[in-house]
Order: structure tokens, then sequence, then C-alpha cells
């Protein structure tokens, strides 16, 4: 059950999260540190990716990758929150949000894998 409840929540970050990218772009872009080149595409292919994961989560099939690819993206993204820690002025987010920021998103990753990736244990046979 608890299981469940963690996939939920991680489908229902991604399809948050993706969909941002595309109904908010200029605030997303913001978010861009200056070395990441050609930021706008940066921003509506992370988007794409982040609802694809979320869509591939959900069947059971293509969970697995679906959770691969989340999970690399979700390190891939890290430049970003470091950027905001970098730059914190550049933001209208209190700074104690911005250094939760990276336990949350460390969490995140553990509960990407405890749903999707972690191997499932084996089956025994009933008694």
């Amino acid at each position: 059950m608890s299981q469940r409840i963690g996939l939920y929540f991680v489908v229902l970050w991604f399809l948050v999260g993706g969909a941002a990218h595309f109904l908010a772009t200029d605030t997303e872009l913001r978010l861009v540190p200056p070395y990441i080149p050609f930021p706008l595409y940066a921003v509506l292919i992370s988007g794409a990716l982040e609802l694809l994961g979320a869509a591939g989560l959900i069947w059971t099939r293509t969970r697995r990758a679906a959770g691969l690819g989340l999970f690399l993206l979700t390190v891939a993204v890290t430049p970003v929150h470091l950027y905001m820690l970098q730059e914190p002025e550049r933001f209208s987010v209190p700074y104690w949000l911005l250094v939760l920021r990276l336990p949350l998103q460390a969490a995140l990753l553990v509960l990407i894998w405890f749903v999707a990736i972690r191997p499932s244990p084996p089956l025994t046979p009933p008694r």
C-alpha cells in the first residue's frame, strides 16, 4: 500500500512539474543557470521528459524504464538547485526553502527508486 501511495505521489509530482514547464515557461526559464545552452529548449525538453516519465510510471511494463529516466533527469536538474542557492537574491523564494530543496530532491530520488527501480522481491511459492 505504501508503495502505491508513493507511486501516485511521484506521478503527480512529475505531471505537475512537467506541465509547469509549458504553462509557466517564463518562470521556468528564469531558473535555468546562464551556463546552460539553449535554455528554452532545456525547459521544454525537460518538461516533456517529465510528462513522458510520469505516464511511463503508470504502466507496469514501462515503470522501471520511466523510473530510471526520471531518476537521471532529477539528478540532471541539480545545477538549477545549486544555481538558486548561489544566486538567491534573483529569486523570490525564502533562502531556507532553497536549502531545503536539496534534501527534498534526495528524498525524491529515494522515492523514485523505491516505487519504480528497485528489483521486485522474488516470488515465493504458496505454502
